[in-house]
């Protein structure tokens, strides 16, 4: 039976901060009015929602007016997208890599996707491509750092080709997997719109933001009030935006810190696996460049092994972890970023994201690698290799 987990999934969720938890908890007892009314206790909870707003926007040396508030990173995201096309009609432009919650409202709505190159990041020729070949394209969203594989986006760079050749479309990010290892105030500087959450960074989960420019018309997605300037519907959640910019200023001052060491473990993970299981691991983007991966994910990915078994033996040992691929009806399919990355299938069954977070310790990495090398020797037994 499984012992001390081992969490080695942060890139889906990481573990509340401490200091979130209890900036939640005095700010949910403070703050029990309104912040759209107007006695004493609604201003001061009205108060305490802008100190967070002012928070992030300095996080990302941004102005405070831009700073929606939303449920999370996929609202953010379909607020961005349909959002503009609703605004602005045409068509939206984004990479075959994208989260779902950005490349299936493109999709529906008939837009256009830019595969990834083999180091799994879109090429700024390939955009240029997609722009000259779609007509009236309102949005270009391509995300800073992607979900699967960690690969970073040269944002400044892909913003660029976007002024140059649509120079009316917006540029928005899905910076979810971003804020935590890259400056965001550097990387998505010129972007219009960019699409932030809580849960990742050690905040509340239902926490998210979407910075929108001055001039970035959206329709809102949710109405029935003039909160957030009249863009966002709901009565605001105070203590989660409160634990949510604790949470985020906490990430944003160890950043330096955390990527060496994060890096330091990552690497050592992805090397231990590699001398014990040689050939048959397959780094997706560290083998290319461990330059172009954020320092805390490692995705890998198991030659001659399925993930779903691989995953199941793992967690009986309380190791957790994903396969960044979805499951349907029991039939995993492979990931649809691998496939942009032209990852052929058989490889792709076998891959494995190791996500590190603010919690993973030494004894993780060594405890991994100890538990992934008997579950893939296992798996390799079992199926005669």
């Amino acid at each position: 039976m499984a012992g001390t987990e081992i969490y080695l999934d942060h890139a889906a969720s990481t573990p509340l901060r401490p200091e979130a938890r209890e900036a939640w908890l005095e700010a949910s007892s403070t703050h029990h009015a309104n912040p759209t009314g107007s006695h004493a206790a609604a201003r001061a909870a009205r108060r305490a929602l802008d100190d967070s707003r002012d928070v992030l926007a300095r996080l990302l040396n941004r102005a405070p007016a831009e700073v929606v508030f939303t449920s999370g990173g996929s609202e953010a995201d379909n607020a961005a997208v349909r959002g503009t096309l609703n605004s602005r009609g045409g068509i939206a432009v984004c990479s075959a890599g994208e989260h779902h919650a950005v490349l299936e409202p493109v999709e529906h709505a008939g837009g256009a996707t830019v595969a990834l190159r083999r180091d799994g990041r879109v090429s700024p020729d390939d955009l240029a491509e997609a722009l000259r070949t779609n007509e009236n394209v309102t949005l270009v969203s391509i995300m800073a750092v992607n979900n699967e594989t960690g690969a970073i986006n040269d944002l400044p760079t892909l913003i660029d080709v976007t002024r140059t050749l649509a120079p009316d479309a917006l540029f928005h990010t899905d910076a979810v997997q971003a804020m935590n290892w890259i400056d965001l105030g550097v990387h998505a500087a010129d972007a219009d719109l960019v699409s932030i959450t809580g849960h990742k960074l050690g905040g509340p989960v239902g926490t998210g933001a979407l910075f929108v420019r001055d001039g970035s018309d959206l329709d809102p997605l949710i109405l029935g009030g003039g909160q957030e300037r009249g863009r966002r519907a709901g009565t605001p959640d105070v203590a989660g935006a409160v634990a949510f910019a604790v949470a985020a200023e906490i990430a944003v001052s160890t950043r330096t810190t955390e990527v060496a060491r994060l890096g330091a473990l990552r690497d050592r993970l992805v090397r231990g696996l590699s001398d014990d299981l040689g050939d048959s691991v397959t780094a997706t983007v560290l083998d290319i460049d461990p330059d172009l991966a954020v320092a805390g994910i490692a995705h890998v990915c198991l030659q001659g092994i399925e993930a779903e078994a691989l995953l199941f033996l793992l967690d009986t040992q309380g190791l957790r972890a994903s396969a960044a691929s979805s499951c349907s009806s029991g039939a995993q399919d492979p990931s649809h970023v691998l496939a942009s990355m032209g990852i052929p299938r058989e490889v792709a069954q076998g891959s494995l994201r190791l996500s590190l977070g603010h919690t993973t310790a030494d004894a993780d990495i060594d405890r991994a690698i100890e538990l992934i090398v008997a579950a893939v020797r296992r798996l390799h037994g079992y199926g005669g290799g």
